[in-house]
């Protein structure tokens, strides 16, 4: 009885020391959100997308399934956060579900961000950029990769990478800040960056990003949008999250000082100007998480679908009520000004008693015109078609 009178105390010290510690200095706690919530089947049921559409699942089993990349020839790279396996997933018999698994890397330091280009598989890592040569030939035995890059920053706090290759043929990688708010004098932080395939002539492309967690191209344009995901602890309600457009190299994006293009950080803000920065197409819900993004391409889904953009909010850690935990989508006039903001997918959260069973994470198109997404809580990726 004398232990648990002087050891409940303690502990009541320890948990309001750790809370206050963790306002004060504006760090994140440990995020231990990965693996299923649920026993038996999927329950896609509950996924609720427009008329027309239906889900199916394409894998299941797949561990903290996070970025994907699709090869020409229907191979299904997955990365990982949560872990450090590096899959591919592949549909032996074409019946729309993947079947069949292989470990292409373990061992690895968050390898989240995957690409594929010209038959290498790109893997990103926190602080370095592997490479698996003419990947598809050797699944079950891909042997050790090689590093292309290894010169990124070493910390973990939003350490973890989305990778794509543009139009320009150069691998883009983004290199988060290493805190939920802060000022740092390097500028490789708060960036998005790229480089040639072979890892050479790295260099910074955009600026006052927090975290991009996932991007692409305009199928017209050509021009970079990527998603941004907005600062912690500054209340349930602010900053919202953001959808950006980049109209040319070397422009600045507003973080640490200004949020979602019109609200000057309450700490870093003072004596700057919003008017200084790129304002966002869109902002989106605070503390959404947006991640992986993808323009509705498809020619199999409504033309009035066409060109609009597709979000994965991966959803809220610490939000009193929960946000996010669904597919958005932002559609865009002819001058891709944003017009609308809404919902596409949602069923991830029940918004009664704020259950939740799955996190999008990101979305790759398929050939025959369906939608992929992942899920790093159901460990699932999803296949979304237009039947009607």
């Amino acid at each position: 009885m004398k232990f648990f009178k002087i050891a409940l105390p303690v502990f009541l010290i320890l948990i309001v020391g750790g809370c206050f510690l963790m306002k004060k200095f504006k760090v994140n706690p440990p995020i231990n959100l990965i693996g299923k919530s649920y026993d038996g089947e999927l329950p896609i049921d509950k996924i609720k997308v427009p008329e027309g559409f239906r889900v199916n699942v394409y894998a299941e089993d797949v561990e903290n399934a996070r970025s994907i990349c699709l090869s020409p020839t229907g191979t299904l790279f997955v990365g990982n956060r949560g872990g450090d396996k590096v899959l591919a997933l592949k549909d032996l018999d074409g019946d729309g579900r993947a079947e069949k698994q292989y470990v292409l890397y373990s061992g690895g330091n968050m390898p989240n961000g995957v690409a594929y280009k010209d038959g290498d598989l790109y893997i990103a890592e926190v602080n370095r950029i592997l490479k698996i040569s003419d990947v598809e030939s050797k699944l079950d035995n891909p042997g050790k990769p090689e590093v292309i890059y290894d010169q990124y920053p070493t910390e973990s706090h939003h350490g973890w990478k989305y990778i794509a290759f543009g139009p320009d043929g150069k691998l883009y990688i983004p290199v988060g800040a290493p805190c939920n708010i802060c000022d740092r004098e390097e500028p490789i932080y708060n960036t998005i960056t790229r480089m040639n395939p072979d890892g050479s002539n790295m260099e910074i492309v955009q600026d006052g990003i927090r975290n991009s967690v996932g991007f692409g191209w305009h199928p017209v344009t050509k021009e970079l949008w990527f998603t941004d995901n907005g600062r912690d602890m500054w209340g349930d309600d602010k900053p919202g999250c953001e959808l950006n457009r980049a109209t040319a190299d070397g422009q600045h994006f507003g973080f640490p000082y200004c949020h979602q293009g019109d609200l000057l950080d309450d700490e870093f803000g003072k004596g700057k100007s919003c008017e200084d920065y790129v304002a966002p197409v869109q902002i989106l819900d605070a503390h959404v998480a947006p991640l992986g993004m993808e323009f509705i391409t498809s020619n199999t889904w409504p033309s009035n679908y066409q060109n609009r953009v597709l979000i994965a909010e991966h959803g809220s850690w610490n939000r009193t009520k929960k946000s996010g935990y669904k597919i958005s989508m932002v559609s865009l006039d002819e001058n891709y000004n944003a017009t609308a903001y809404e919902d596409f997918a949602i069923g991830w959260l029940n918004p009664a008693d704020e259950d939740v069973w799955g996190r999008p994470v990101d979305m790759e198109w398929m050939p025959d015109g369906s939608l992929l997404v992942s899920d790093d809580f159901a460990e699932a990726i999803y296949r979304i078609s237009y039947v009607k």
